[in-house]
């Protein structure tokens, strides 16, 4: 009915025929009307869960927002349940809703306290605070990556057979309101011009990338709250990966650089660098460091010199008195200035 409902509307307009029109949106209309009453119903509520702490390891992570305090984080964990719960370590996939000043303190290869229901397992949850006890087991815990067969998933939500089945029943409503103005619905498609096709992409893979891109607009600047971890995604989605080796962040331009043969060790992911904190860091430099008109600004984020150790950022300003910097560790706190005329 929705597939036939929407054609209908669709060839109304092409054909201008007010009748298919009306009828095709006053289908759709109770359509509507029945999934509202439907959607009233609730079912009636039980015990609340029984729900376990363990530890897991942070495979990967990747923010999908950034425009306010609280960012939604796609996880993918590998859950070590307790001894007494006889399970062994598997792997899921999560979404939850982090706070920016936390956000440094989950990056890949780290281990964070979860909370997981042992009769649904795919039901996970961090712990933004844990205990004393869990977060001192958190330090101290090694856990080894478990492989990706081991993968755990809502089986409510299957997209199998049903889906399907929802897909072709909708492609046979529409097919059929189709075929039935099929004489003038291809004959007045005939007398337009066909566009164009759009050119196609090809797109080639290396061990070795470096990409940009510059933000425009009068008053565009990455300073902007929200805008350096929008254009890190972005870079992020065009090298299809956030493992990098170097990233440069200016006023109005980003640059990111990675290699595949890098060790771990060797690189950094984009989403752990705490954006919303570099532009006090920015401010700080701009004042404190001896440059009084200052003109340009640069941060330098590079992998940090040993394992478990974060990147390494740097600020950059120059003018008229000359150049100075402060460096700083993964959660912006800054660790040494080099004022003008200081050597360093």
């Amino acid at each position: 009915m929705t597939g036939a409902a929407l054609a209908a509307v669709a060839v109304g307009v092409i054909l201008e025929d007010m009748r298919v029109f009306v009828a095709g949106g006053g289908v759709l209309a109770l359509l509507v009307l029945f999934a509202v009453l439907g959607g009233k119903r609730r079912p009636a509520g039980g015990e609340p869960p029984v729900r376990r702490l363990a530890l897991a390891r942070v495979e990967d992570l990747r923010a999908t927002g950034g425009e306010s305090a609280d960012v939604p984080v796609k996880f993918r964990l590998t859950v070590a349940p307790e001894p007494e719960d006889a399970r062994p370590a598997y792997r899921v996939k999560t979404t939850q809703h982090i706070n920016l000043v936390d956000l440094p303190a989950y990056r890949p290869r780290g281990i964070a306290v979860v909370e997981y229901r042992p009769d649904k397992p795919w039901d996970v949850r961090i712990v933004t605070r844990p205990t004393p006890e869990w977060s001192r087991r958190a330090e101290a815990a090694e856990i080894d990556s478990a492989p990706d067969s081991t993968l755990v998933s809502n089986p409510d939500v299957d997209e199998g057979s049903w889906c399907l089945l929802a897909l072709l029943a909708f492609l046979a409503g529409a097919a059929l309101v189709v075929l039935l103005f099929r004489g003038p619905l291809f004959t007045a498609a005939n007398d337009e011009d066909t566009p164009p096709d759009s050119p196609s992409r090809s797109s080639s893979t290396s061990r070795t990338f470096t990409t940009s891109t510059t933000v425009s607009g009068p008053s565009s600047s990455l300073l902007t709250f929200g805008r350096m971890r929008a254009t890190a995604m972005e870079l992020e989605s065009r090298v299809e990966t956030g493992f990098v080796t170097e990233a440069t962040i200016e006023d109005r331009r980003m640059t990111v650089s990675g290699d595949s043969a890098r060790p771990p060790t060797e690189t950094f992911h984009l989403q752990t660098l705490p954006y919303e904190l570099f532009p006090a860091l920015v401010r700080e430099a701009r004042t404190t460091l001896g440059v009084r008109t200052p003109e340009t600004w640069r941060i330098d984020i590079t992998p940090g010199t040993g394992d478990g150790v974060g990147p390494r950022v740097r600020v950059t300003v120059s003018g008229p008195e000359g150049t100075a910097h402060l460096d700083a560790d993964a959660t912006a706190r800054i660790t040494d200035r080099r004022a003008v005329g200081e050597s360093g």
